[in-house]
């Protein structure tokens, strides 16, 4: 079914406009299965971050779908990544905009829904990036279409951007992000919630980084002596690095991936590691680039080289961020479900509309777990009071 005549079936008023937040939640709950069916319709369009061809498709279907709630698009074209998806949403109240953000790229090559078929069992739905985060962008059309229908209209400006990139790094959108957050109040991020529906008031830095050694090649029977092995080198370098690890700071490096060598004859000539970072704290974004880049070789005939840096920067839990957390409790309440708050390693899009110092709240997407993996799953039950969650979020958030 045509994500349009989803949205058609749902748009049944209710009888006036001043309807409270548990009557919102109260009409979301009678299309809980339209809802489902806009998320089916949306993991059924698989769209690999890679896979060019598939996210251009699902950016220009959701264009097509987001127009037809009033919005006017802008698709950002790019070359490599796929395009990326702005909304506008005007209102005559002349209150700054919100931005709902978030991605409609998975991780998932194209297919994969032969051996992950979408399902929907014990009251929960399955399928290729459902909880990461298609059922997020559900949530977004559904609160505007709330917005919509039962208050005759927006009270604010809203902004949407879907970009196609996140789970590549957002090299080609990160630009974009940040110039369309720098014109909001605030960031809504739907990206999936914590464990129990929490929503993420921190989220750690993420850096990325390459370390290459060059050595000497010798046969290693006839010439030992002569080599000097890169992989050995390589063995000092990441027990160094790894010590820089500080769990009190909220500072974690892993060395994740080794390679090197040729042959098991042949002192090595090449070795090189990959290195995740992560930091709770911008400050120290630059400290531990330096202690990266200061790295020297233990063996000074082998040469270093480190490539890379701080891709995204963290997300902390400042004031703004806690007082929007607040008022997402209090609105919760309101709608009789408590909600809490986490801090996780994970980066988002979040990180960068909160490294420019506008506030963000993430977490605000689906309830489910086991994001990038074969039981990846949401609540069913969860989708209409996240909805009214991020309706009543629009609607007060000065």
């Amino acid at each position: 079914m045509r994500m349009a005549k989803i949205l058609e079936m749902a748009k049944t008023k209710l009888p006036h406009s001043n309807a409270s937040l548990n009557e919102i939640l109260r009409w979301l709950t009678s299309q809980q299965r339209r809802i489902v069916a806009c998320v089916r319709e949306l993991v059924e369009r698989e769209s690999p971050t890679q896979n060019k061809l598939a996210c251009d498709e699902l950016c220009s279907y959701l264009a097509v779908e987001f127009e037809r709630l009033g919005g006017h698009v802008t698709v950002h074209r790019e070359g490599l990544a796929g395009d990326h998806l702005q909304v506008d949403f005007s209102a005559s109240v002349g209150r700054k905009p919100l931005l709902l953000l978030g991605h409609f790229d998975t991780v998932y090559d194209v297919d994969t829904l032969k051996s992950m078929p979408w399902r929907e069992e014990n009251g929960r739905l399955y399928g290729p990036g459902v909880f990461d985060m298609k059922g997020g962008i559900a949530l977004m059309m559904f609160a505007l279409t709330a917005i919509h229908e039962i208050r005759d209209g927006l009270p604010r400006p809203v902004k949407v951007l879907l970009v196609s990139d996140e789970e590549g790094g957002s090299n080609s959108s990160r630009a974009i992000t940040e110039s369309i957050a720098q014109q909001c109040s605030a960031v809504l991020v739907c990206e999936p919630s914590g464990p129990g529906g929490a929503l993420k008031t921190a989220r750690k830095g993420v850096g990325a980084f390459t370390v290459k050694v060059a050595g000497q090649a010798a046969h290693s029977g006839l010439d030992f002596d002569k080599g000097q092995s890169a992989i050995l080198e390589l063995a000092h370098q990441v027990l160094t690095i790894s010590q820089m690890t500080n769990l009190e700071r909220g500072t974690t490096l892993n060395v994740g991936v080794i390679r090197g060598g040729t042959r098991t004859n042949v002192v090595a000539a090449e070795a090189t590691a990959e290195v995740d970072l992560r930091i709770a704290r911008k400050a120290d974004g630059p400290i531990m680039e330096r202690k990266l880049r200061h790295l020297r070789p233990v063996n000074r005939k082998c040469k270093l080289e480190i490539e890379g840096g701080i891709n995204r920067p963290p997300l902390e839990r400042t004031k703004q961020v806690v007082a929007l957390f607040e008022l997402a409790r209090s609105i919760a309440s309101e709608l009789g479900f408590a909600l809490e708050e986490i801090a996780v390693g994970g980066g988002s899009d979040g990180n960068f509309t909160a490294g420019i110092g506008v506030p963000t709240l993430d977490g605000l997407g689906a309830v489910g777990e086991g994001a990038h993996a074969a039981h990846e799953s949401i609540v069913v039950a969860e989708l209409p009071r996240r909805a009214a969650l991020l309706v009543g979020l629009i609607e007060a958030i000065e």
